[in-house]
């Protein structure tokens, strides 16, 4: 329990419930979530004439992504591509409209949301993003794929996890994390009143269906994940949560702050 001055007041054990009993957690994709571009992509502008070669471009074998991504990044590193200039192109990926506002009302408001990303980007590239933002500290976690630069200068890249769904990428089960990410909040007395999800893409599929009927599916409107969950309800096999389409971060915020004022 929360014992918090070494013996059972009645002010800690207040805090201990009042802690427990209002707290969400927003999951968060990044590429064409949070910013409104593919991070993988983007860097690709880095590149001599802004391309890549051919043998590159065509090595990529589905559920493959994060090797795919190591090749690029060499190939980048071999023509004296250098961290500041991938860090400064980086930084000029834009934010999904109405992201920056939704933000600082999550941060604003942090006794109230955990906040965390599920990502099949990479740790350089969502920290150099978020921080030029200035949104570091909005989140409690990120679970990306770990990236680091080499002595000689490189960018290298390694799969998040290893995992057994046949669904996912090779690297990267959402749905994992996301589990293991509730599991290991609840030993530490921290349960959730509503999950909500928020994202666009095909690895946001599975995570989406770990959602009980409490929480809620926001999928970016027109895209894979929207589809998806369509394609699921005329199947007759619905997700089990609510589902909320957004095309903008506003939306989203409205819909925060209903949840804030329940």
């Amino acid at each position: 329990g929360p014992v918090m001055c070494g013996r059972w007041c009645f002010r800690c054990l207040w805090r201990g419930i009042s802690s427990s009993t209002m707290k969400f957690l927003l999951a968060f994709d990044f590429d064409y979530t949070l910013i409104d571009e593919n991070s993988d992509t983007w860097i690709v502008k880095c590149a001599p004439e802004e391309k890549l070669p051919i043998g590159i471009k065509s090595s990529y074998k589905k559920g493959h992504w994060t090797e795919y991504m190591g090749r690029v990044f060499i190939y980048l590193g071999d023509n004296g591509v250098k961290e500041a200039e991938m860090k400064r192109t980086m930084t000029t990926i834009p934010f999904t409209t109405g992201m920056t506002d939704l933000l600082g009302f999550i941060g604003m408001n942090k006794e109230l949301f955990d906040c965390i990303i599920i990502s099949d980007s990479n740790t350089v590239f969502i920290d150099w993003i978020l921080r030029a933002g200035n949104f570091h500290r909005v989140f409690d976690e990120v679970f990306t794929n770990p990236a680091t630069f080499s002595d000689t200068g490189y960018l290298t890249v390694q799969n998040f996890h290893n995992h057994s769904c046949a669904e996912c990428p090779k690297n990267l089960c959402k749905r994992k994390v996301l589990e293991e990410f509730v599991d290991k909040q609840l030993q530490q007395g921290v349960n959730y009143t509503q999950i909500v999800y928020i994202g666009d893409g095909g690895n946001d599929l599975c995570p989406v269906k770990f959602l009980k009927k409490n929480d809620t599916a926001m999928p970016r409107q027109g895209y894979t994940l929207e589809k998806l969950i369509s394609q699921m309800s005329q199947d007759l096999s619905p997700i089990e949560c609510s589902v909320l389409v957004w095309s903008s971060g506003i939306e989203i915020l409205s819909y925060l702050k209903i949840l804030v004022k329940e």
